[in-house]
C-alpha cells in the first residue's frame, strides 16, 4: 500500500508541476506601461492580427502581434522586440517556427491568474508542431511589461539572441509567425489554440514582407500539458486503488 501512495503522490506533483515555474530566465521592466498601436506597421515593424487590419488601440476584438528584430550577430543571433495584444481570460500567445507542420514553435505566453485577481504573468513554452503538445522552457527573454484589463492583455517584451537556422554560422531572422489563446487554470497554461498563421516573415526587413498572413481554424488543439499530467495522475489513482486491495 506505501508504494501506491508513493506512485500517486508522483504522479499528483507532475501534474502540478507546470504551475511551478523557474523564472531566472525571465527579468521584468522597471514599469509596467505598455502602449501597442499599428503605427510602424509595414515600414519599422512586422505586424500580424485577427480580424484583418483590426485596431490595438481600439476597444474592439483584436488579436494583435508585432514583432522587429535587430541586425543579427554572429553566433548569437538577433534580439527581437515583441508587442502582443488580445482578449482572453487565460492567456495570449505569439508563436516564432520555421514551419508550423513539423519541428518546434517558440511560444511566448501572456496571461492572467484569474485565482489571484487578474495577476499578470509570463510563459515561455516550446510547442511539438506535430502532436501539439506544450512543453516548458527556459527561453530568455528580458525587458518584460504586462498590463490586464478585464478580459484585454497587453504585453511588450525583448528575445535575444534569435536564430530561425539550425546552423549557428547562419544567421536567419525569417519565421511564421502564430498568434492565439488557451485557458490557465490557476497558473496552468492549457491547450493553444491557432488563431492566426503566418507566411514567412522577415522579422529584420518589416518593409519587405507585403501582406503575408493567413487565418487558421481556431481550435482546441490535440496537445495540452494537461492531458498528459491528467493522465499519469490517472495512473497513479489506479495504482493506489490496486495496491489497496492487494
Amino acid at each position: 500500500m506505501e508504494g501506491g501512495f508513493i506512485l500517486c503522490f508522483a504522479a499528483v506533483m507532475l501534474f502540478m508541476a507546470p504551475a511551478v515555474k523557474a523564472t531566472a530566465h525571465l527579468s521584468f521592466a522597471n514599469n509596467t506601461q505598455v502602449s501597442i498601436t499599428r503605427a510602424g506597421c509595414g515600414s519599422t515593424k512586422v505586424c500580424v492580427e485577427t480580424p484583418t487590419d483590426c485596431d490595438p488601440a481600439g476597444n474592439d476584438t483584436c488579436l494583435f502581434g508585432s514583432a522587429v528584430a535587430a541586425a543579427p550577430v554572429a553566433p548569437n543571433g538577433a534580439e527581437v522586440t515583441v508587442q502582443l495584444r488580445g482578449n482572453s481570460t487565460g492567456y495570449i500567445a505569439l508563436g516564432l517556427t520555421a514551419d508550423e507542420s513539423q519541428g518546434n514553435t517558440m511560444l511566448f505566453i501572456c496571461a492572467q491568474n484569474s485565482s489571484d485577481g487578474g495577476k499578470f504573468f509570463f510563459r515561455t513554452m516550446k510547442r511539438n508542431n506535430t502532436s501539439e503538445m506544450l512543453s516548458a522552457t527556459e527561453t530568455p527573454v528580458k525587458e518584460i511589461r504586462g498590463l490586464v484589463n478585464g478580459s484585454l492583455i497587453q504585453c511588450e517584451f525583448v528575445v535575444p539572441n534569435v536564430n530561425a537556422s539550425t546552423t549557428r554560422n547562419t544567421q536567419d531572422t525569417s519565421f511564421k509567425v502564430l498568434l492565439g489563446s488557451g485557458p490557465v487554470t490557476g497558473s496552468m497554461i492549457g491547450a493553444f489554440a491557432v488563431a492566426l498563421t503566418s507566411g514567412v516573415l522577415n522579422l529584420a526587413d518589416p518593409s519587405g514582407n507585403g501582406t503575408n498572413t493567413t487565418v487558421a481554424p481556431t481550435t482546441a488543439g490535440a496537445g495540452s500539458v494537461l492531458h498528459s499530467y491528467a493522465l499519469l495522475l490517472l495512473l497513479g489513482v489506479v495504482a493506489l486503488s490496486f495496491t489497496h486491495r492487494a
